[in-house]
């Protein structure tokens, strides 16, 4: 592992110990997985840490892991504008109306990504403070994103514009 890497996975390990659920690196790249119920202090940690400063949400998305249990999952992509390093977290949901905690409090771009997974894949944020569609309609009952949604999709079930 990196040196950087292995500085970042210490200080989150001593803070959060037992709850980092998994931790590894690809391509120098540290991916740490933590219960959804721990999201929000690991962000606010990672993001105003002296010496860590992952100060940058570059990006929230949902993920469809079309299997059993916990499958649906959030992605945090992070960059330290301090230390030009990236992280990326993880958590997991189940499938059963599934949701995860809002990091708007800590990043208030976190908002419009929220809001996106929420629209493709149907994971709701708790405590967000604008959650809605933002692609399709309010009453279009269906994910585009989940795996099981059909690839040509699902007939009648939103009017099409006349050619």
């Amino acid at each position: 592992m990196t040196p950087h890497n292995q500085h970042v996975l210490d200080n989150v390990k001593t803070k959060f110990g037992n709850t980092i659920l998994d931790a590894h690196e690809f391509r120098d790249e540290l991916t740490i997985v933590v219960p959804k119920e721990k999201i929000v202090a690991v962000c606010d940690f990672l993001k105003n840490e002296q010496g860590l400063q992952f100060d940058l949400l570059i990006d929230v998305c949902g993920i469809d892991m079309a299997s059993p249990g916990n499958r649906f999952g959030v992605v945090y992509n992070l960059y330290s504008l301090k230390s030009k390093q990236r992280i990326r977290l993880k958590t997991f949901t189940e499938e059963e109306n599934p949701s995860v905690p809002t990091v708007t409090s800590v990043w208030a771009t976190a908002n419009w990504h929220e809001r996106e997974a929420y629209d493709m894949f149907g994971i709701n944020f708790d405590g967000h403070p604008d959650l809605r569609r933002m692609y399709m309609p309010e009453e279009f009952e269906y994910y585009p994103l989940r795996k099981d949604f059909p690839l040509m999709g699902i007939p009648g079930s939103m009017p099409l514009p006349k050619k």
